[in-house]
């Protein structure tokens, strides 16, 4: 009996690309290059299965002509604003992702970021690095202690908790708004506020970790940014289209929230050149899951789902 036939959009890890030329019959892409919407539908062409990364868009008028081979799209993420979900239904295309295998990974970026805007890291190491660093003063390179101050987590999932106990280890206290409240033993101690607004007045470090929807796009915009406290720091690693950048943009140049720390963007690659200008960001190239174990791990995820959908099981991770 052949195998199933696997597009790879993107260039995987050698063991996930091992593991799907051993059990599929996949399309590989060895260049790595992205995909424009023809290239995806042609390629698509004659495939049982697609396995592909966020940098893959599948709206509604691409899974619209998708061929009518095509069963299922395991996609190479956590998110998945990048497929439109109710046209999938609609086509009776299963959808997965990838939960739970990068939680820590995007948690330490979480921390990362929060160190990095506080500390004016980007700042101090463009410094050294253009050799300008010529003198030391109490006043020089002046940053936000975060140690011992609050943290509010805005999405209370798995990436969120693990993210509250990151930021634990720095002796924080945790708040969080979610849909829903936490059983106390998810909440370890945590405040819950049902209302995000009436939260972000007790919080000095507000990190994201709430999926993209319809409804959370540009959650933070201007009113919302204003009730932050002054001398707060706003930290993104789940998506981009959380954040309004005019009014981020806006409120940075005014200083509250004195620094943010964003790995996510509208408009990636690249995102809004402006963010480029401000000294008081740290950025980073949306790398929260980047580590070898963890995209490694992200596979063989991706994977599992398309073993079980091929052998007639329902995939644990299935979306849609």
């Amino acid at each position: 009996m052949s195998k199933p036939k696997v597009l790879v959009p993107r260039r995987l890890p050698d063991a996930v690309q091992e593991r799907l030329a051993r059990d599929y019959e996949p399309e590989f892409n060895d260049d790595d290059h992205v995909f424009d919407r023809a290239e995806l539908l042609r390629r698509a062409e004659g495939k049982d299965a697609v396995l592909p990364c966020h940098s893959e868009r599948f709206p509604a008028d691409v899974i619209a002509e998708l061929p009518d081979s095509v069963k299922i799209i395991a996609n190479f993420s956590v998110g998945v604003d990048h497929v439109d979900l109710e046209a999938a239904k609609q086509r009776g295309i299963v959808v997965t992702n990838t939960p739970d295998v990068l939680s820590d990974a995007t948690a330490e970026i979480a921390l990362l970021l929060a160190l990095g805007a506080a500390r004016r890291a980007s700042e101090g190491e463009r410094l050294v690095r253009a050799g300008e660093w010529k003198d030391w003063s109490p006043s020089f390179m002046v940053g936000i202690q975060i140690t011992g101050k609050t943290v509010g987590i805005v999405g209370m999932g798995r990436v969120g908790q693990v993210a509250a106990q990151r930021f634990r280890g720095l002796d924080m206290t945790v708040r969080y708004h979610n849909r829903s409240r936490l059983p106390a033993e998810q909440e370890q101690g945590a405040i819950y506020h049902e209302d995000l607004d009436d939260m972000l007045g007790h919080c000095d470090v507000v990190s994201l970790h709430c999926p993209a929807t319809p409804e959370s796009k540009g959650l933070f915009g201007a009113e919302r940014l204003a009730k932050m406290k002054d001398r707060s720091i706003l930290v993104n690693t789940a998506r981009g289209a959380l954040i309004d950048d005019d009014a981020l943009v806006a409120a940075l140049k005014a200083g509250k929230p004195a620094a943010a720390g964003l790995d996510v963007f509208n408009g990636e690659p690249g995102g809004d050149p402006r963010y480029r200008e401000l000294e008081n960001v740290f950025l980073l190239p949306h790398i929260g899951s980047a580590t070898k174990e963890t995209r490694i791990a992200m596979g063989e995820r991706a994977l599992d789902n398309i073993d079980a959908f091929f052998a007639g099981r329902a995939p644990n991770d299935r979306v849609a």
